[in-house]
């Protein structure tokens, strides 16, 4: 090929080029373009167009590629130093610029609701955080949770919670301004970052407004669906330097707005980090105790009014921690719900508490509590049948005690296996009866056994019309259903007169006993048998 033939061939692939090219001299004079870069730049004067193509110093410009938009496209500027002047290649790469854009935008937005997400939320945080200045400590991060999303989503299905969500969504953004940025961070959990606002006295305002909006009724096909929201507010002090810890704050506060029942909302203060490193290090302790048998259990009889003798022992779990010294029931067995420890926990208790039993009198029962957690593995019908048949206790001598959170299952799974229990002889009590808000409706859809009324009530003054009147309510139930009734918490000769006058069936509490290790039930059992229940306790404890 000849030199002229090649210099034909180059400019017609300089013509024809799809990207904008030009030549331009060392003193801007604009020497040569092609079609391309005509359409771009439209025979814009040398001066502007160097100005749009901004290029500052065209002697290093060819370590650049700036990018800019131009009649609506996006270019990739290269400029290359020829001995002539400079060669300019303007990239067309805008489909390539919206699509990452797009992508981009995508990997930031939670596709459910069309907020933003959790990497959203954390990146624009981080970006404040990087703020130095004094309006750092105008913005604050607001977590919220839905009270009973979880009960909704599963007795409605997914499509009615998911459904629910963007409702709530929706809310949200009727709530904030513009400047704010909302994102579902996960599940019912959505994040706020409330800018350029007096903190926290603002924070607390929306928390508020969110608190009455979010709890206001939902129609979903039909349905009219209630639920509420906690707020937890972290604001972004002059301090804090990392997102995560910010997000962590927040949730550390709605945590605790969750444990007031009575709080719509809390503010991060830095005692509750202190608080979540000991209950990290309790779950600690936990599983180790679990794997180490460092549990325990002791018996506290109940005592029969109208035949005058004990007739069964509930089973009360001990934690003996060696590095906590005894640890508080009402400490752990929340934890170990939480956690879904109480499974193991649970399993272990009622296998132990069956083989107990098995070597007392055959008239004695032994009642176990089981949780709610318990209840949503479908194994547990089969768990206890199997401690049954390994410790060979006659399925009527066992009693399992439930609380009302057991019945608040929205599918009726529990209800099927509570009846599947009481079909092979099982039984059944209702726990802390009184406390809850649908127990009577509990007592028509199941066939108790027993009743248990809360200590609460016992303990209340002699002074008290109220819990006396709600004792004989709750004795006079029991009683027309067939149903036994247990007074909780016996403690004085007059808490029991005050019971067997209400017409309660049984009682429990430190004037019958307290409770006894393993080795002890026989011979307390035995001296049982001829002592008044005044004279039980102090039996008891040289048995």
């Amino acid at each position: 090929m000849s030199s002229k033939q090649a210099a034909e061939l180059a400019l017609s692939v300089f013509a024809t080029s799809d990207a904008g090219l030009a030549m331009i001299a060392p003193d801007d004079r604009v020497l040569m373009t092609n079609p391309a870069f005509e359409r771009l730049f439209g025979g814009a004067p040398p001066s502007e167009l160097l100005a749009r193509l901004q290029i500052a110093s065209w002697g290093e410009a060819a370590h650049q590629e700036p990018v800019l938009t131009v009649n609506g496209r996006t270019l990739r500027i290269k400029v290359m130093a020829l001995p002539p002047g400079y060669f300019v290649n303007c990239e067309d790469i805008t489909d390539q610029f919206d699509r990452s854009a797009r992508e981009a935008k995508l990997a930031r937005t939670d596709r459910l609701t069309e907020l933003g997400n959790r990497q959203l939320l954390r990146e624009r945080l981080q970006a404040l955080l990087h703020d130095s200045g004094p309006g750092r400590d105008s913005h604050a991060l607001l977590t919220i949770d839905l009270d009973r999303f979880k009960a909704v989503n599963d007795a409605l299905g997914r499509n009615i919670g998911d459904a629910l969500l963007c409702l709530v969504a929706r809310r949200i953004r009727a709530t904030v301004s513009d400047q704010d940025v909302i994102a579902r961070l996960y599940g019912d959990q959505f994040g706020i970052i409330q800018s350029n606002r007096p903190q926290p006295a603002s924070a607390i305002a929306l928390a508020q407004r969110l608190r009455d909006l979010l709890s206001r009724p939902y129609m979903l096909e039909g349905q009219l669906i209630e639920v509420s929201a906690r707020v937890g507010i972290a604001p972004l002090t002059q301090g804090t330097t990392d997102a995560d810890q910010v997000i962590k704050n927040a949730d550390l506060a709605l945590n605790r707005a969750k444990q007031d029942r009575a709080a719509d909302y809390c503010i991060f203060e830095s005692s509750m980090d202190q608080t979540m490193r000991a209950r990290r290090a309790l779950e600690t302790d936990l599983r180790r105790a679990l794997a180490l048998r460092e549990f325990a259990l002791v018996y506290q009889p109940q005592f029969d009014l109208q035949s005058g003798r004990v007739t069964g022992l509930e089973a009360l779990l001990r934690w003996n921690s060696p590095t906590r010294s005894p640890v508080s029931p009402m400490e752990f067995i929340p934890l170990a719900e939480e956690t879904g420890m109480i499974s193991l926990i649970g399993e272990w208790v009622l296998r132990t508490a069956c083989r107990d039993a098995a070597a007392w009198p055959d008239d004695i029962t032994v009642a176990v509590n089981v949780s709610a957690v318990q209840f949503a593995n479908r194994a547990l019908s089969t768990t206890v049948l199997s401690a049954l048949a390994d410790s060979g206790l006659d399925p009527r001598r066992l009693e399992l005690e439930i609380t009302e959170s057991v019945m608040l299952d929205a599918r009726g799974t529990a209800l099927g296996v509570l009846q599947r229990l009481r079909a092979t002889g099982v039984r059944v009590s209702l726990d802390d009866f009184g406390t809850g808000y649908s127990s009577l409706g509990y007592l028509r859809s199941f066939p108790f056994d027993k009743i248990k009324i809360d200590q609460s009530f016992v303990r209340g003054t002699s002074e008290d019309p109220g819990n006396r009147a709600i004792v004989r309510a709750i004795a006079s139930l029991g009683q027309n259903l067939g149903m036994a009734t247990v007074a909780e918490g016996v403690e004085t000769t007059e808490h029991m007169e005050r019971i067997s006058t209400a017409g309660c069936t049984h009682v429990q509490g430190y004037l019958i006993s307290r409770p006894l290790p393993p080795e002890q039930v026989i011979a307390f059992l035995a001296v049982s048998k001829t002592a008044p229940p005044t004279s039980v306790s102090d039996r008891s404890k040289v048995a």
